[in-house]
């Protein structure tokens, strides 16, 4: 008895370590995948021949309004690829943690649109909030864009 049951702790044993395996090998691929992705978007940036044309249809400073503190308040800001090579988003980021933006994932095609997001959390900002979003894209005349919002928060 006391055989089958080491035997089978063992077995049990064996195959955590073997599950365990293959999720950190799964984890270093998408660890690899991502560099990859990322050494990528950093070569579309610095090769001008790939820069293309962005046009904001949604003004890049948006008046929010007033809102009561603690409500989460999102913002979008649409664009449009007007130049003939895909567009890229490379990276968006925020000026504060309070503030957290989305990005399209996929290559914007020429003629096509796409949106960026934010989510602005208003627990503990009762005031005035000025917040801006930095988009990186590989875009000319600039690579850089800021997108600004203002928001009153209310108790």
């Amino acid at each position: 008895m006391k055989t089958f049951f080491l035997t089978l702790t063992l077995a049990a044993t064996l195959l955590a370590c073997k599950t365990g395996d293959k999720k950190a090998e799964a984890a270093k691929l998408t660890e690899e995948d991502l560099v990859s992705k990322q050494e990528a978007l950093n070569k579309q940036l610095a090769d001008s021949a790939n820069f293309t044309t962005l046009q904001w249809l949604d003004s890049t400073l948006q008046e929010l309004g007033t809102v009561k503190e603690g409500k989460v308040v999102e913002v979008t800001y649409k664009f449009k690829n007007t130049g003939t090579k895909p567009l890229v988003i490379a990276s968006v980021s925020a000026s504060c943690g309070c503030t957290v933006p989305e990005k399209p994932e996929e290559p914007i095609m020429p003629g096509e649109e796409g949106v960026i997001k934010a989510t602005f959390d208003s627990k503990d900002r009762v005031g005035t909030a000025n917040k801006s979003v930095y988009v990186t894209a590989n875009t000319s005349p600039s690579t850089s864009h800021e997108l600004k919002f203002h928001v009153e928060v209310i108790k």
